[in-house]
């Protein structure tokens, strides 16, 4: 068995461990849905690739990469404020 066979395995037993543990899934059930899992888990890897090189491509291209910066750094840290606080937005 190659070393990139035994990793892959890995990968995906785990995947299915987290899955397990995070939803109310049975195991059996996750085992059978586990190529669903790959499949899902490597789009949402590719978007966020995807969008972070946009992402960086843009901010390179930026004439004030220092505001950007700083209102991105802002922006989370107000996030993070208040979550902490326990803040909920008004929902329509």
């Amino acid at each position: 068995m190659s070393i990139r066979l035994a990793a892959a395995s890995v990968a995906i037993t785990a995947l299915v461990l987290v899955t397990v543990w995070v939803t109310d899934l049975s195991f059996q059930r996750a085992i059978l849905l586990a190529p669903v899992l790959v499949i899902g888990v490597a789009a949402v890897a590719g978007l966020l690739v995807f969008w972070g090189r946009v992402g960086w491509a843009s901010f390179r291209g930026a004439r004030r990469p220092r505001l950007i910066a700083v209102v991105v750094v802002a922006f989370v840290i107000v996030l993070v404020a208040l979550t902490l606080l326990g803040v909920d937005l008004p929902r329509e």
